[in-house]
């Protein structure tokens, strides 16, 4: 891809006729600072860079390098017929392929890039940040700022670093303009889930603790939502499909102790009352004399005396 050097440039070239000639020369010191000879295309043209001066250009043809030049530079002293290379580089072009400019970590980085043992370097002027409160030794002071607002730290947040931070929430996914906020039924700055903040962030934002809900564990504003809001409910919707048989396990045997019977309690009762209780039956010399004694019926035929005697026998013979 030639292209034609300005008229005053070639005019100013043309004057130069020993630097305008070195064509071979700045070739040869193109072939050399090359990887590959063949990366080193056709002569574009000159650049008079100044007096005594000037820039020879070829096209780059390497790979990935589209658009870019190599550029020997060849001067000559006053008077003198040899050009001599000043300096040989690879510059780009006017349709040269660039990267994109170089961007400083601090402005490069962005959030979620940190990783588990990435460290960030110390920033000394960092202007999110403030030094922290110095005890003074009044207990009335020094009780409000450690106690209440936990400032005993070597630095705490700016105004600055508290309005960052109060924008990058507010303006983000867990603030009102959000999908989820927005379909939310009620918000969350009346939900009995919500933890609200120290300090002035806590007039604005809060922490779910509900772990039903998408933003639980994470800053949300009050007029955030969410679908488990504590205080919304939504009726069960019915469903086409039918209700599945009970399953039941008849392989495991399940022991269910056994309530006793009215009449068991009733016994275990007379059990403990003790046999004090319980009229004890008349002895055989306690029948009084004058009862008759009974006798077997007719036909029947009784058990013969344990002493040998007859059953006709009076009992006071035998």
């Amino acid at each position: 891809m030639a292209t034609a050097t300005r008229p005053a440039a070639r005019a100013a070239a043309k004057k130069d006729a020993v630097l305008g000639s070195a064509v071979d020369l700045a070739r040869e010191v193109a072939v050399e600072i090359a990887v590959d000879p063949a990366d080193v295309g056709e002569h574009l043209g000159v650049v008079v860079e100044g007096e005594r001066l000037v820039s020879h250009r070829f096209a780059c043809l390497a790979r990935g390098y589209r658009g870019w030049e190599w550029t020997v530079t060849v001067a000559r002293v006053p008077r003198g017929r040899t050009a001599t290379v000043c300096e040989a580089e690879l510059l780009p072009g006017a349709d040269a392929i660039l990267g994109q400019a170089w961007v400083p970590w601090s402005e490069r980085l962005q959030p979620g890039d940190i990783g588990p043992g990435d460290v960030l370097p110390f920033r000394a002027d960092d202007p999110r940040l403030e030094p922290g409160w110095t005890p003074t030794g009044d207990p009335a002071l020094d009780e409000v700022a450690i106690d209440e607002l936990a400032l005993a730290r070597v630095r705490v947040l700016s105004p600055q670093g508290i309005d960052d931070a109060a924008e990058r929430w507010y303006r983000g996914s867990r603030g009102p303009t959000s999908a989820g906020a927005l379909a939310a039924a009620a918000a969350c700055g009346s939900c009995g889930f919500l933890l609200p903040l120290q300090g002035s962030l806590g007039t604005v934002f809060g922490v779910c603790t509900n772990e039903w809900s998408p933003d639980d564990g994470r800053v949300v504003s009050f007029d955030h939502g969410c679908g488990a809001h504590s205080e919304t409910d939504v009726e069960p919707a019915p469903s086409e499909w039918p209700a599945p048989d009970p399953l039941i396990d008849e392989m495991r045997l399940e022991l269910v102790p056994r309530e006793p019977a009215p009449s068991d309690e009733a016994d275990a009762r007379t059990d403990e009352a003790g046999a004090d209780d319980v009229p004890a039956e008349p002895a055989a010399d306690d029948v009084p004399a004058d009862e008759p004694v009974a006798r077997d019926a007719p036909g029947e035929q009784t058990a013969p005396p344990a002493d040998g005697g007859t059953a006709d026998e009076p009992a006071a013979e035998r």
